[in-house]
């Protein structure tokens, strides 16, 4: 506005000058005096045009709101509104009641917010209809805004529709840029949905369209957030790559900020891909680009917990002295920074690094417990000045902790109420869920358990809520499953399992702690794949609904001890506990049991199998030989995924020839049925030939025309085996079982969880929209055993054998049969024809199948060795 009265004024000044002199001279006097009148007149009046008080403070509470002061802004916004109304000016009125609503849902205020927006619409209303670009561009503004508010509050196909409607308006009124956002914000809404293919397409279309476009801020601010979405999203390589573009184009802007902003998100994108040094590289260019001291302060405070939580020892070595110098200069700027959400978190983030780290930083930077309490009740001081129940909330929180490390139990349990009272009131079930574990936490030090265990039970029910939203969830801070997830349920299980009055604990306690368990696997795998694609089922162990002729074994690792529950056919649970039996002292074994077992020339794998067998099965063994049950079910724990059930050793044999052997992810995950009495039919894919630098595999010709000479189907081997060929005969024949022999590697990251076609690598997340077939009635039809052979799981990736759950999980089908670690030997030919062979003429189940065909090998002398028969694991369904 300021602008176009400086535009008016310059171009009539001349005209001024001319007529004033003019003036002088008598014969015109009278015309130059109107005349100047006349223009004198315009200035004015176009001055009280141009110069609205509404029009001011709306900007005014723009300011405010970038700074993060959003109560400040919202008080701003509700006096513009009125000075609109009061002028009669609802064009601006519905303005600054649109921006009112976003400020109140910043602060929780979901009832005032609704109704600012309402308001908003209404004033609105068909004025829109009239081609008026100025009522376009408020009417998608207030759709944007109103989509915002119905995500937030739990509707996300009612926000997905608002969007829609508000592309639609942008696009009319010749907004580009509110078009990008309102597509960003429809990504947003198909992912709370579950639609993540479709929430994915949305994407890639706005990044295709944006290629087009020439250099500007939105441009680069549009590729920034399209960046940091597709993280959010999982896609990291494609996260970096947008990054990259949107970081090359702020530096031939030459801009500060944009270079500084996207540095951090390519930060972000590096740490999240297990990068550190890039991900300090860019957090430096940040810090040193920066021109706002918030920013500076962020990549500081982002490159800190870099250095921090890396579990290297070598990357701290290295980059932990210069991260020890910005300490004083770190704690300086948060004292300088302008009152401001960013600020109370900048200051949260900081005492939380100070106190979780004690042992990495000198103690002459750091204070003492006390100046950490000091800094953080500073920062809920700045909240409550703000009127920001978010960031009071987190910050009594964290206050509360400094409490808890200081075992002072009931000024702790005071400040975690009150901060989950804030949460609650504002509906934040993603911070609420962190002040009902430390509520457990408190009430079970101060021997609470029954108050300790409905807190517990609490924040895994708000983990269950929060299932769509992990991955997005926390703006503020970094989301971290092992840290922030995770030890919610093992410690909830730990206080379920630890012996009461009665020394073992009740029936009640055992079903809970294995629904906890089932909820944590299907926790792992939401994180794997970031994002709640499993779909799950209750399941009640005790009523053994699943099968009369099965145990199911839980082993579960605890801090300080190993605890296992069996759920044997018709009976009560059993439990057993190794009190003194260390979680450092369960991985190790399991970690040494892996290892021997993959020498040919070792026997020492015996010992550790002998010890494994001792804490798993030998509890139970008098029990699972009375019950009379066939097979045995594992859901492994943490590293009892990587090491094969079937070689435990009970001092005379292998389990394996006891019992049939199976995994699964989660029996929530499956529905146990028999295999349909049919001549089964194969889809056989493989490559033998070196591709990609990987090796050659000469067996797999073998292996493939012994599946082939076995079961009728479709060969696809070497050339012929592409991704689209792959596909395309599943379209054309869904066939019951998929059987690929080529390389593969299972991880614990779902970018290096992939099999090896002809023309490129087929990773776990394009399984679901290759391998899913449908029925004609348009219904996903499962494919009934998917066989891996030649795979492995990551060397060094001690939660690799995660990534052949989530394979098994993502294929979609009912049974995956798979291998531990990679055999290229012409063991795997006789196993593959004796399984199918199985399969296809007796009524076996498939553990019992895969059994028989382990035996073979077992007793055949060259193949004594656990090395050949005991990698190939079977997971999902075992019938």
């Amino acid at each position: 506005m300021a602008r176009k009265w400086l535009l008016f004024f310059d171009y009539f000044l001349p005209v001024l000058r001319v007529l004033l002199r003019a003036g002088k001279r008598a014969k015109i006097r009278k015309f130059c005096a109107v005349a100047v009148a006349v223009l004198l007149l315009s200035l004015l009046l176009h001055s009280q045009v141009m110069a609205r008080p509404g029009d001011a403070l709306v900007q005014r509470g723009r300011q405010l709101y970038d700074a993060g002061q959003f109560a400040r802004a919202a008080q701003v916004w509700e006096n513009a509104a009125s000075s609109s109304a009061a002028q009669g000016d609802e064009l601006h009125q519905a303005i600054a009641l649109c921006n009112l609503s976003t400020a109140l849902q910043e602060l929780g205020e979901w009832d005032k917010a609704k109704s600012a927006i309402a308001q908003s619409l209404q004033l609105i209303g068909d004025r829109a209809d009239t081609d008026s670009t100025a009522w376009l561009r408020v009417l998608a503004q207030a759709l944007n805004t109103r989509g915002s508010l119905e995500l937030t509050v739990g509707d996300p196909r009612a926000a997905l529709n608002l969007w829609e409607q508000a592309t639609d308006a942008y696009r009319h009124a010749g907004d580009e840029a509110g078009v990008y956002r309102a597509c960003l914000n429809q990504s947003l809404a198909l992912q709370s949905l579950g639609l993540y293919q479709r929430a994915l397409d949305t994407l890639e279309g706005l990044n295709q369209r944006l290629q087009s476009q020439p250099i500007s801020e939105m441009k680069v601010t549009t590729l920034r957030a399209l960046g940091n979405t597709l993280r959010l999203l999982g896609d990291l390589p494609q996260s970096e790559a947008v990054l990259r573009e949107s970081f090359s184009l702020a530096q031939q802007l030459r801009s500060p900020k944009a270079i500084s902003e996207t540095a951090i998100a390519l930060g972000n994108t590096a740490r999240a891909r297990n990068n550190p040094a890039a991900a300090y590289e860019f957090y430096q260019q940040a810090a040193i680009a920066a021109q706002s001291p918030a920013t500076q302060v962020q990549a500081r405070l982002n490159a800190l917990s870099l250095i921090l939580e890396e579990p290297s020892d070598t990357f701290a070595r290295d980059y932990l002295p210069q991260a020890i110098t910005w300490l004083p200069q770190i704690q300086a700027q948060l004292e300088q920074l302008p009152p401001s959400r960013m600020a109370v978190f900048a200051q949260i983030k900081f005492a939380q690094n100070l106190l979780r780290f004690p042992d990495k930083l000198p103690t002459t930077l750091i204070g003492n417990q006390t100046q950490i309490a000091q800094l953080l009740a500073q920062s809920v001081r700045l909240s409550r000045q703000l009127n920001d129940k978010r960031a009071e909330s987190y910050a009594l929180g964290n206050l509360a902790a400094v409490y808890e490390t200081k075992q002072q139990w009931a000024e702790a349990q005071q400040l975690t109420e009150e901060a989950l009272a804030l949460s609650e009131g504002i509906n934040a079930v993603d911070i609420a869920y962190r002040w009902e574990w430390q509520l457990g936490r408190l009430l079970k030090a101060q021997g609470k358990v029954s108050g300790a265990i409905a807190a517990y039970a609490q924040a895994v029910e708000s983990l269950e809520a929060l299932r769509l939203d992990l991955v997005t969830a926390n703006r503020e801070i970094q989301f971290s499953f092992r840290d922030r997830v995770e030890p919610v349920y093992r410690e909830f299980v730990s206080l379920l399992l630890q012996p009461g009055k009665n020394a073992k604990p009740t029936q009640k306690n055992l079903r809970q702690a294995l629904q906890v368990m089932e909820s944590l696997k299907l926790a792992e795998l939401d994180n794997f794949f970031r994002d709640a694609c499993v779909d799950s089922q209750p399941v009640e162990l005790d009523k053994q609904i699943l099968d009369p002729n099965a145990a199911i074994f839980y082993p579960i690792i605890l801090g300080d001890r190993l605890e296992v529950v069996v759920s044997l056919p018709g009976q009560p649970l059993r439990h057993y506990s190794h009190p003194n039996l260390s979680q450092e002292k369960v991985e190790e074994t399991l970690i040494n049991l892996r290892k021997t077992l993959v020498t040919r020339t070792s026997r020492n794998f015996l010992t550790y199998a002998e010890t494994i067998y001792q804490w798993v099965i030998e509890p139970f063994a008098t029990d699972l030989a009375d019950s009379g049950v066939e097979t045995l079910v594992f859901l492994p724990d943490g590293l009892f995924r990587n090491v094969p059930m079937a070689a435990l050793y009970d001092g005379e044999q292998f389990l394996i020839e006891k019992y049939g052997i199976a995994l699964s992810p989660g029996l929530k995950l499956i529905d146990p049925q028999p295999l349909e009495m049919q001549e089964l039919e194969a889809l056989t894919a493989g490559i033998s030939q070196e591709r990609f630098g990987f090796s050659q595999l000469p067996n797999v010709v073998v292996e493939v025309e012994r599946v082939s000479s076995t079961l009728s189907g479709v060969v696809l081997l070497d050339e012929a085996f592409t991704r689209n060929a792959l596909q395309e005969e599943i379209i054309q024949t869904p066939f019951p079982v998929v059987h690929i022999a080529t390389h593969g590697q299972f991880s614990s990251n779902a970018e290096e969880t992939f099999i090896l076609a002809w023309d490129e690598r087929i990773n776990v997340n394009q399984l679901d929209t290759l391998l899913r077939v449908r029925d004609r009635t348009g219904n996903p039809r499962a494919i009934e055993l998917l066989v891996l052979s030649a795979c492995q799981t990551a060397t060094g990736d001690n939660r690799a054998a995660l990534g052949l759950a989530g394979m098994a999980v993502r294929a979609g089908a009912r049974s995956t049969l798979a291998t531990l670690w990679f055999i290229d030997d012409a063991a795997t030919v006789p196993l593959m024809g004796e399984f199918y062979r199985q399969l296809n003429q007796s009524q076996v189940t498939k553990a019992q199948a895969l059994r028989t065909a382990q035996l073979e090998l077992l007793q055949t002398r060259q193949y004594r060795h656990p090395i050949y028969w005991a990698p190939y694991v079977l997971v999902g369904n075992w019938l």
